[in-house]
């Protein structure tokens, strides 16, 4: 119990020769998606979805690049969960594409696409490996963006819909399921900045995308939830800090968490959203598309939270408007913290997972959490002996020892999963930068675990640090 006695700044200081254990029933993964990964975008009746038109559209991608093949997982999942299993994980965290089971996005299961997903989850339950499906990673059937999109109330109950088709076919053999992941993502990149598909920028209907993914959540859950079915969400959460003492960079901070964090931390844990962001998105939209017995159902309790977290974030005050994915914010810009960064650009800090997990704890129902994304992506050595990712390996040797001090401190952390198995393509950075703890050869699609895999899995072995 030495940690409990530490300061956070001792911790980031002398996390290097401290011993982390962990009970043995944590749960040890690693996480992909379906867009990334699986390729055969037009096979076996496999519909279009939104990624598929976006990374068709020219200059949406990095280098023009397609999910079209990936990694090829969609004929290769043999090969990967045998790797998986050389690994020792314990569980895949994977995502379900909604157009290769419901083409349309409404109407019957396509059975072809149902009896992939079964093959999957049959192979990996062979190997000992738990099936932790998610639902919706982003890729929506196009036919239902055509009709509006997450902006619109009918996709989320075309959404449970859905989930009750993939439950159907595979709820007697999976027993945690995710509904969403990353909804602030799938709603303020894809409808306020553009930057995600479907590639729209009108921040009312990023508003309204957020409330409906949070009620296709909530339809979704009902739909699935029951006898051994366990539902839970997935969010991208950060630790927020202000740069100073200012009421503007203190204003900022608030705001940029409100819109990250308790704009779905709260309907989700708490039932209401929380008023002070609604009164900062006021100036964008009306609270019109909040229908009455909608927080009700958003608010059922999840059985389970999924935490991303990849990087804290450092905010200020801004003199001049800015245009960002923090809809109601316009005043407001990220600060750099002078630390380390990963090839994304992205701020190294495993301290602020440590507090990010402590203020869940603190400020919402006790309820069981998971780490179901943690990476990065660097500049990996491609030599004849192998790929060497020492910068990865000490950003997860970081980052699974905040875990484990956030367990000694009281956090009921059940999992971790890291993000990536495989490298994969990148949303609209394309193939460019690579997450995986397995290199792709993106022409031959051979796969090499690289160092960070095979240290993953001795600390799988060993159970900690």
């Amino acid at each position: 119990m030495g940690l409990r006695l530490l300061s956070l700044s001792d911790f980031g200081r002398r996390r290097s020769t401290a011993v982390s254990t962990f009970d043995p029933g944590f749960l040890w993964g690693a996480a992909t998606s379906s867009y990334q990964i699986e390729g055969a975008v037009a096979e076996d009746g496999r519909g279009p979805s939104i990624w598929d038109t976006f990374a068709a559209t020219p200059g949406a991608v990095r280098d023009g690049d397609t999910g079209a093949v990936a990694a090829d997982h969609y004929h290769r999942f043999p090969e990967d969960i045998a790797l998986m299993a050389e690994l020792g994980l314990r569980a895949y965290r994977f995502s379900l594409a909604w157009p290769r089971i419901q083409p349309s996005g409404s109407g019957p299961a396509d059975r072809r696409g149902l009896d992939f997903y079964r093959r999957l989850t049959d192979t990996l339950l062979d190997h000992g490996i738990q099936p932790w499906p998610t639902l919706y990673h982003w890729d929506l059937p196009q036919p239902l963006e055509d009709s509006g999109g997450w902006p619109v109330r009918d996709t989320a109950e075309r959404f449970a819909e859905y989930a009750a088709l993939a439950h159907g076919a595979l709820g007697d053999r999976i027993t945690h399921w995710t509904t969403l992941n990353e909804p602030w993502c799938s709603a303020f990149l894809g409808y306020a900045t553009g930057r995600h598909a479907p590639g729209r920028r009108e921040p009312a209907a990023a508003v309204r995308a957020a409330h409906h993914l949070l009620l296709g959540h909530g339809l979704a859950a009902e739909a699935i939830r029951g006898a051994g079915t366990r539902a839970g969400i997935t969010l991208n959460l950060t630790h927020v800090t202000p740069l100073s003492t200012e009421p503007a960079d203190l204003d900022a901070a608030r705001r940029i968490d409100g819109m990250q964090n308790r704009l779905f931390l709260d309907p989700l844990l708490r039932g209401a959203y929380p008023a002070d962001v609604l009164d900062d998105l006021r100036e964008v939209t009306d609270a019109g598309h909040i229908h009455d017995g909608d927080l009700k159902r958003i608010g059922a309790p999840p059985d389970h939270l999924g935490i991303n977290y990849y990087a804290p974030m450092l905010v200020a005050g801004s003199a001049t408007p800015t245009q960002t994915a923090y809809v109601g914010s316009p005043l407001v810009r990220v600060a750099d913290g002078g630390r380390p960064r990963t090839a994304m650009g992205w701020e190294i800090d495993e301290g602020g997972l440590l507090r990010l997990l402590l203020r869940i704890k603190d400020d919402y129902p006790a309820l069981p959490l998971y780490i179901t994304e943690n990476g990065a992506a660097f500049e990996d050595v491609v030599a004849h002996d192998g790929v060497h990712d020492a910068d990865r390996v000490a950003y997860l040797d970081g980052h699974i020892r905040s875990c484990a001090a956030a367990i000694d401190l009281g956090v009921p952390l059940k999992g971790y999963f890291v993000w990536s198995l495989l490298d994969n393509f990148e949303w609209s950075f394309g193939y460019a930068p690579r997450f995986g703890i397995v290199h792709v050869d993106y022409p031959t699609q051979r796969r090499t675990p690289k160092d960070s895999a095979r240290w993953y899995a001795e600390v799988i072995r060993r159970g900690g640090l």
